[in-house]
């Protein structure tokens, strides 16, 4: 495990198995100012998480001891540090997998430097500040997403949405049917219940619940929580949007086919 010397930016670790690789990352990564950690297999990795306290972990899918999904599951048992997962391969479940196991994010090998150190700045980004979106327009926006989610249930009919006007002013607490969200403490609770939530999943319910009732593209919502302004893997989110359901009720996030998600407005 090797240590840089630590600046006034975000420690990355770093868990890559192979030694080109991970030395041409490394490099790269404090030629833009990040100190990093690495380390070249999974327990490593585990090792240097508790010994650095990183701001982002930076991890290879395919790595030795215990691999990049198994990591990435044990860091969230007790973390919600941000997550940017590096894969070779492009195999949809591959991909889902990292997603699943709570990743944030993921990047395709080989990469440029500048393409990598772009995606890192947005997910920490979502980490120092998680703001009240913008309120969203009424109905369905632009053109159906021709992408499939990995879950569809539950159901509603693949129909635009009545218009909806938007509120006025956002309140800092937002309570929908037993769902409470602190906008001020980013704080989430369900029947009282605290729920524990990443960055990036806090960011996509707060889009969620700026507009219950309103059906949200899937473009939309990789513009508005991961900043992407391009087509990028929409699989992204609908795995988030699973992992949602799983934290705040399976029930309150209806997916409308052939357009996105919805919040259920309350009754």
């Amino acid at each position: 495990m090797t240590t840089a010397a630590a600046p006034a930016q975000p420690h990355i670790l770093l868990v890559e198995d192979d030694e080109v690789i991970r030395e041409a990352t490394r490099m790269a990564l404090e030629r833009y100012g990040f100190p990093v950690t690495t380390a070249a297999d999974g327990l490593e990795g585990l090792e240097a998480f508790h010994a650095v306290r990183p701001d982002l972990l930076l991890l290879d899918v395919m790595l030795p001891l215990l691999d990049g999904v198994g990591l990435c599951r044990r860091i969230r048992e007790e973390s919600q540090l941000p997550i940017l997962m590096m894969s070779a391969r492009t195999d949809p479940v591959d991909v889902v997998s990292g997603l699943e196991a709570g990743a944030d994010d993921y990047v395709v090998k080989p990469f440029e430097s500048a393409v990598l150190v772009a995606r890192i700045r947005t997910v920490l980004r979502r980490v120092r500040v998680a703001p009240a979106p913008a309120a969203a327009s009424p109905a369905v926006l632009s053109s159906p997403s021709s992408s499939s989610s990995p879950s569809a249930s539950p159901d509603s009919p693949a129909a635009p949405v009545a218009p909806s006007p938007a509120p006025s002013a956002t309140p800092a607490v937002r309570n929908l049917d037993g769902l409470q969200v602190d906008t001020d403490s980013m704080e989430v609770r369900v029947d009282g219940r605290l729920v524990p939530l990443t960055p990036t999943e806090l960011r996509l319910l707060l889009e969620f619940t700026a507009a219950p009732g309103i059906v949200l593209e899937r473009s939309t919502l990789l513009e508005r929580v991961w900043d992407y302004e391009w087509g990028a893997d929409t699989r992204v989110v609908d795995v988030h949007v699973q992992r949602l359901r799983a934290k705040i009720g399976p029930s309150r996030i209806e997916t409308v086919r052939g357009f996105g998600y919805k919040l259920r407005r309350p009754a």
